[in-house]
């Protein structure tokens, strides 16, 4: 076994690949770049190298610093997490020239999988199903224009390199492909090093699923079952869970042995993943066709060790090794379920638009991961699960506009799947985020969405539902009640602490006890007296403790009568003028509690309107712009691309929102803009 292995990567996974190497008496050595200098990932590891700065293209990507610091160190071997390196072949081979192990597969099955239009190539030669499609290089926008109207539309314009979402375009008519194809390429070149592109069918309705591969260098290769990854918004994952609510045994036997064929043939070791693209519509399940092959660890991979009680980092680390698998196909087993959300940098309320910045407080509802597969146990609904938090950020950090907008990884495991989506909720509530957008209320809404419960999912779930995009997860009567006890509980709090300043209230005034609380619009009459709480004349059966300040509540409603069991809510607070802002369950509600005497009087108030912003085009993320498609004088039309903003690694179009014609451009491309800084004005 390995005395020392480096981590070619950054944030939560080289997190994640330090503490199993911990666990098995590993020594660790981590590489960093100018803006990682701080992070978590650098102070775990035994030791850490500085290999350059920010972008990633002068740090990360650079073979010849990880070799340079394997030497200066004395790793042996070399773990490349997800994306940068991890699938660069060239690298692979620099690294077997020095004598350092690469804990992955083979050169050759990198070069036959990582290639998405080789695979499609020797996977057709296998007999496996492909997606109708054009398998060559791709000369301009005109070839490309030629080849989609042959397939037929929709058609999927992707990266041959791409990974990870980025550098896929769906494009439904001719246009869309003159105006993706070129962008295509760009994100390609960018994030890959590579802009070839390839063109296939794209399968409407349908459902992304993908096998986990596992295999040594004495022949063995297995599947670890799959897993359903159909919840995507820019063909980027956002929900996975294992196992998939649409697989049956049967379809499990034939997916999976033909992944083991594929692999087999390539002569495969390590982890990997076989990505299948399944028609929804087909309940057989038969029509099943091969997408693409991960030659790497997927982002997704908890939610397999939680239903399979495997390690698969170690797994790798010992394949590497040259250690023989102890396991057989019999033993690969499902047990229970495991959901994973992945907790980005993008705020759902203002379109999913990136978000960077410093996280100002940071704290997830357990303890970031310190290994046992399933994490920390819970309860919630009376069933036991567990909760688990991938990541590699820490309060006060940054997240940073260099790499993937990824904050953390949130998986549950319990031994059903509404009890898995159960505590994703409860542990979503939980989850404080501050100084940035994220979209902790928007997965959240996922768990509790009645399509998502059903099992009946597409990889066009997001834009089905949420077509006019999010605006926080719609609440019942019962929960708005709940909220209105609650907000007049802790605004009498709030008047009962200050009663208690001297000077403010004076001492002999007591708190008032009848209040009038509007929530999302709707008012509610809340009155408190002793132990009892009423909401428009209704007692509410409320249990909860609060201190002015708390951020985070846990209230129980419906207790019995020794006051044990009960259903809970977990509530952030946020004081706000004249009341609070409530997190929980999917939304953001906004409280105006006021004294009844009072309230009667403020619905006399005049709302202040907000000015028109619709003349200026404004920036809506920090990012560089690419771009710039118009000129002072020139007429635009709604829905006219007007500039492109590039931030994360991913670019953005912004269009018109109505006619007009440009007054003035106050930006030029190849400038860095800051949020919502006005890129042109229409007259």
């Amino acid at each position: 076994m390995f005395k020392k292995i480096l981590i070619a990567n950054r944030g939560e996974i080289a997190c994640r690949v330090i503490k199993t190497a911990r666990a098995m008496g590993i020594a660790t050595v981590a590489v960093y770049s100018d803006a990682d200098a701080r992070a978590p990932f650098v102070q775990m590891a035994d030791e850490a190298v500085h290999i350059g700065p920010a972008p990633a293209s002068e740090s990360y990507l650079i073979a010849d610093k990880i070799i340079a610091a394997c030497k200066q160190t004395g790793a042996e071997a070399v773990h490349p997490g997800y994306g940068f390196l991890s699938e660069r072949t060239s690298f692979a081979e620099a690294l077997a020239a020095e004598g350092i192990e690469f804990i992955g597969p083979p050169v050759k099955a990198i070069a036959a999988m990582g290639d998405k239009i080789e695979s499609k190539k020797l996977a057709k030669e296998a007999g496996v199903n492909v997606v109708p499609g054009f398998v060559g290089e791709i000369e301009d926008t005109e070839h490309a224009v030629r080849i989609s109207n042959e397939i037929g539309y929709p058609v999927m314009m992707k990266a041959s390199a791409g990974g990870g979402g980025k550098g896929m375009r769906l494009a439904y008519n001719e246009t869309d492909v003159r105006e993706g194809f070129e962008a295509t390429k760009r994100e390609g070149l960018n994030s890959f090093g590579d802009d070839r592109v390839f063109i296939e069918k794209f399968i409407e309705n349908p459902r992304h699923i993908e096998i986990q591969i596992l295999g040594d260098k004495h022949g063995n290769i297995l599947y670890l079952n799959e897993r359903e990854c159909s919840i995507q918004r820019r063909h980027q994952k956002v929900v996975e869970e294992a196992p998939s609510p649409f697989v049956t045994p049967e379809m499990r036997k034939a997916m999976g042995e033909q992944c083991v064929a594929l692999a087999r043939a390539v002569g495969y070791y390590s982890a990997g993943t076989v990505e299948l693209i399944v028609s929804g519509a087909d309940k057989t399940g038969q029509s099943f066709y091969f997408l693409e092959m991960n030659t790497r660890l997927q982002v997704e991979h908890p939610v397999t060790e939680c239903i399979t009680g495997i390690d698969l980092v170690e797994q790798m680390i010992r394949v590497a090794a040259g250690q023989e698998l102890k396991m057989t196909q019999d033993d690969v087993r499902i047990d229970g379920w495991a959901i994973e959300n992945r907790v980005y940098a993008e705020d759902p309320y203002r379109g999913f638009l990136p978000s960077t910045g410093r996280l100002i407080r940071y704290d997830p509802p357990v303890p970031g991961w310190k290994g046992g597969i399933r994490g920390v146990e819970e309860e919630v609904n009376g069933v036991v699960g567990g909760i688990r938090v991938d990541d590699g950020v820490m309060e006060g950090g940054e997240v940073s506009m260099f790499y993937d907008p990824m904050i953390a990884k949130l998986v549950t495991w319990a031994p059903t799947r509404d009890a898995a989506a159960d505590l994703q909720i409860k542990a979503l509530d939980a989850f404080e985020i501050e100084g940035l957008g994220h979209n902790i209320d928007f997965v959240s809404a996922i768990m509790q969405h009645p399509r998502f419960r059903s099992g009946e999912l597409t990889t066009g779930f997001i834009a089905e539902e949420y077509p006019d995009g999010f605006e926080g997860a719609p609440a019942g009567r019962q929960l708005r009640v709940r909220l209105a006890a609650m907000g007049a509980f802790i605004a009498a709090a709030y008047a009962d602490r200050a009663r208690r300043v001297d000077g403010q209230l004076g001492h002999r005034l007591d708190p008032p006890g009848k209040w009038s609380v509007k929530i999302d619009g709707e008012f509610h009459d809340a009155e408190l007296s002793g132990d009892t709480i009423r909401v428009d004349g209704e007692p509410v059966d409320l249990a909860m403790e609060y201190t002015p300040g708390q951020r985070t509540i846990s209230a129980l409603f419906d207790t019995d009568e020794e006051g044990e069991g009960g259903e809970e809510l977990i509530v952030q607070v946020k004081p706000v003028p004249a009341g609070f802002e409530f997190t929980t369950r999917g939304a953001k509600h906004k409280l105006r509690v006021l004294p009844t005497r009072m309230a009667k009087l403020d619905r006399f108030m005049i709302e202040k309107i907000p000015p028109d912003m619709s003349k200026y085009l404004v920036c809506p993320m920090p990012g560089l712009l690419v771009s710039l498609n118009v000129a002072e004088g020139d007429e635009v039309q709604p829905g006219q691309p007007l500039a492109v903003i590039e931030a994360m690694k991913m670019e953005n179009i912004l269009r018109a929102e109505k006619a007009g014609k440009v007054a003035k451009v106050n930006a030029k491309a190849g400038d860095s803009l800051a949020v919502d800084a006005i890129i042109l004005e229409l007259e």
